[in-house]
């Protein structure tokens, strides 16, 4: 079965680098129309200038995901330049913003609001600004990036990511009428400027006996599953985690 997306129009937030970049790559290759967002816009806009040299079509669009109004403009630009929303992507975090191993016993609480505000309830407001161009449209796409970092003890951070999945198994049964799939992918360790700086030294070291496969991979290790996720293949699959992380993480 071919991933196409021929017609459908994509938005990803924290498209300025790391997976978002490789995200909308994939995507736009895949033959949907691409939203760039990003609260850094000269990110975003040069990450859509690399597509548009290429020919796909794209657009730049500054956004901060933890505010409704942002995050409404986003939506409503998507709808004006494409006419539509078929496909969000929950990108956007703070992962190498959060020192590695701050104990939790200590972390000052306003930081800990604004770690939850991007990490968790971001991906909520984008939901809630996306919604009503989907219903339009009568079906719909949420993939949530969480992590494996959920799924054991990582500060902060791995709360926020598994708050994440539980808002996907709760938004997939609420929207499921609507045909609107919500799911999420946990990427392992992958080699992006932000996972390498949040990945302690010890840590990196201990990843080839901590992991099946590899260690460390890369982002076009996890891109098919994003593709699967926001193409019909998936029809049937909703309120799913997709560990996609050499075999870090396995459960039964």
């Amino acid at each position: 079965m071919e991933l196409r997306l021929d017609g459908k129009v994509a938005i990803v937030t924290g498209a300025g680098g790391g997976f978002g970049v490789a995200y909308s790559r994939a995507l736009a290759e895949a033959g949907a129309c691409v939203v760039l967002s990003d609260i850094d816009l000269d990110a975003a806009t040069q990450a859509a200038k690399n597509l548009e040299d290429e020919g796909f079509e794209c657009m730049a669009v500054a956004t901060d995901v933890g505010d409704e109004q942002s995050a409404a403009t986003m939506a409503a630009t998507a709808v004006e330049r494409f006419g539509g929303i078929d496909i969000l992507v929950n990108n956007a975090a703070l992962m190498s913003e959060i020192p590695f191993g701050q104990p939790l016993g200590e972390i000052p609480i306003d930081f800990w609001e604004k770690v939850m505000r991007i990490n968790l309830t971001g991906s909520l407001i984008c939901i809630q600004a996306v919604l009503p161009a989907m219903k339009q449209r009568g079906s719909g796409k949420i993939i949530n990036q969480t992590s494996g970092g959920a799924f054991g003890p990582a500060g902060v951070y791995g709360v926020s990511k598994l708050g994440l999945v539980s808002l996907t198994v709760s938004m997939a049964r609420e929207l499921a009428p609507s045909k609107i799939n919500v799911n999420a992918i946990a990427p392992g360790f992958v080699s992006t400027d932000a996972g390498k700086r949040s990945t302690g030294e010890e840590l990196a070291q201990a990843l080839p006996q901590m992991v099946p496969l590899k260690g460390f991979g890369e982002t076009d290790d996890v891109v098919g599953a994003l593709l699967y996720l926001a193409s019909s293949a998936s029809d049937w699959v909703t309120g799913q985690t997709l560990n996609v992380d050499g075999g870090w993480v396995m459960r039964i």
